[in-house]
């Protein structure tokens, strides 16, 4: 699954939908034809605004839109007749677009479209989002969902893999942000060679931050997610990631996402690291990017760029830990980049691309990191998404025997490391 991660003022908006202009009222009224279901023939051009609040997904409200662009924010009044107000000024704007457009040109007067639907939030959520629901509402024989079946896109073509993931849709060929798709959707890595392209910095990465990254990752069956610190040296172009920091939290729980990155926050400061990247996990299925983790690691990669007003990398990481077409008992770890779409086609999605990494061995297992699997113990005991390490992975392996497996490949130099890896397991092991 892809995921977006939690802690908001790492994720910047851009990149986006143009299928946002308003339609009149006659134009809005002729693509609805009834054929015995609401709004049938409803095409996703025509969805606007003003169908989203004749429908009730979303109300008018003062300052209930938002766009964040390049450090800058804006925000706007939604009003009943579904035009936006900006609040600095009281212009009035037709359409998401328009004012996006507007927004992002005072910032940046080279920027050519505001990507309207995916740039402004209602409430803290992309406007597209919105839409999607729409369809999906009103409209789901427009959705071919496979309950057991993911969509990788690969040279144009869809390769089928088994998994056991939630429903996923089919799609063969998606690059541009305004067709209907399934955010899940996965996506092949390409080769920074096969785009005539060479990979603009090394990477080196802790064995520490594998193995702490690794074990977050084999403990639940939902979606986790973390972020990374370490140095970035412009003289080198070197990126060096340092420690992971895996983010006790739900995805979905909004509530204690402010506390949790003032944590991060404050771990970084005091051990003199910057925000270098973040990882997620994929529990069963392939560690390859969905169109919504592209989405994700693009937001990153504009607000590093952004704030420090020059280039800094900002890496991506996927780890599988329980895709059964994984090698052996190891999880499938891929680190991966996002080239921009070219200056022509601004809504298509980036191109993930695979990141070539040398991984250091550390010298022993630090307090800090088993202290971290200790409380990452601690916040998962009796949760029902649990890992069941008792149960068997393989006939022969149980899910304990095959996280310490996987584990081992990120060992320290120090063997004595086994000895205290053992006690974390036994905390697992009484977990149950």
């Amino acid at each position: 699954l892809g995921s977006e991660p939690p802690l908001s003022p790492l994720v910047l908006e851009e990149g986006g939908d143009e299928e946002d202009e308003e339609l009149s009222g006659g134009e809005e009224a002729d693509l609805r034809v009834s054929t015995g279901g609401r709004g049938s023939l409803l095409t996703r051009r025509g969805i606007t605004l003003r169908v989203l609040l004749k429908d009730g997904l979303v109300e008018p409200g003062d300052g209930v839109l938002s766009i964040h662009y390049l450090g800058k924010k804006f925000v706007g009044d939604l009003l009943c007749d579904g035009k936006i107000r900006w609040v600095e000024t009281g212009q009035i704007f037709n359409s998401p677009s328009a004012w996006a457009t507007h927004c992002k040109r005072l910032v940046n007067p080279a920027k050519k479209s505001g990507c309207g639907w995916a740039s402004v939030r209602y409430r803290g959520q992309k406007l597209v989002q919105y839409k999607t629901s729409w369809l999906h509402k009103y409209q789901p024989s427009a959705d071919m969902v496979s309950k057991r079946e993911t969509s990788v896109i690969y040279c144009n073509s869809v390769i089928p893999i088994q998994t056991s993931e939630v429903l996923v849709q089919r799609h063969e060929i998606i690059s541009h942000l305004c067709l209907p798709r399934d955010s899940h959707t996965l996506v092949e890595l390409s080769a920074f060679s096969a785009i005539n392209r060479f990979q603009p910095f090394n990477v080196a990465v802790s064995s520490n931050v594998l193995l702490l990254m690794d074990f977050h990752c084999h403990l639940t069956t939902s979606e986790v997610v973390g972020y990374l610190g370490g140095r970035w040296d412009t003289n080198t172009q070197l990126l060096t990631v340092l420690r992971a920091f895996p983010c006790r939290t739900r995805l979905a729980d909004r509530d204690s996402a402010p506390a949790v990155e003032e944590d991060i926050c404050q771990n970084l400061f005091m051990r003199g690291l910057s925000l270098v990247g973040w990882y997620h996990s994929h529990p069963r299925s392939p560690a390859l990017p969905s169109l919504q983790d592209i989405d994700s690691q693009m937001d990153h990669q504009l607000r590093l760029q952004g704030s420090n007003n020059g280039f800094q990398p900002c890496l991506g990481i996927i780890c599988g830990p329980y895709y059964h077409g994984n090698q052996g008992v190891a999880s499938t770890i891929t680190p991966f980049w996002v080239v921009p779409p070219p200056e022509q086609r601004p809504n298509d999605y980036g191109i993930p691309v695979a990141v070539e990494v040398t991984y250091v061995q550390d010298n022993f297992l630090t307090s800090d990191v088993l202290n971290e699997m200790m409380l990452l113990v601690e916040f998962y005991k009796g949760a029902p998404d649990l890992v069941q390490f008792n149960q068997f992975w393989s006939p022969d392996t149980t899910v304990l025997d095959k996280i310490k497996g996987s584990l081992s490949g990120h060992a320290p130099k120090d063997q004595a490391y086994s000895q205290i890896l053992e006690h974390v397991y036994n905390q697992l092991s009484s977990t149950h």
